[in-house]
């Protein structure tokens, strides 16, 4: 079973992977030459918040759970909802 499992999120994480590659080569033909500035925390920004609200849409808002699915202590977890007004 775990090596099934293992499976499937291999196929998640590169479908992910590749939606992330998109979306960015995306981006960089949008800015038509320009260089971007602090890519990294933009990228972040624009990540994080679905993520977070997807998670704990999935956990059915269980902050716990969802701190724990996402690898982040409590704490840190409501400080993120806070900062994206999720809760």
């Amino acid at each position: 079973m775990k090596n099934k499992n293992n499976k499937k999120n291999q196929k998640l994480n590169g479908s992910l992977n590749h939606s992330t590659e998109t979306a960015l080569k995306k981006y960089f033909k949008t800015l038509n030459g320009h260089k971007p500035i602090n890519l990294y925390k933009f990228v972040i920004k624009e990540v994080e918040r679905p993520l977070m609200k997807e998670v704990m849409k999935y956990t059915e808002n269980n902050q716990s759970e969802a701190a724990k699915i996402l690898g982040i202590n409590r704490t840190t977890l409501r400080n993120k909802l806070k900062e994206y007004k999720i809760i």
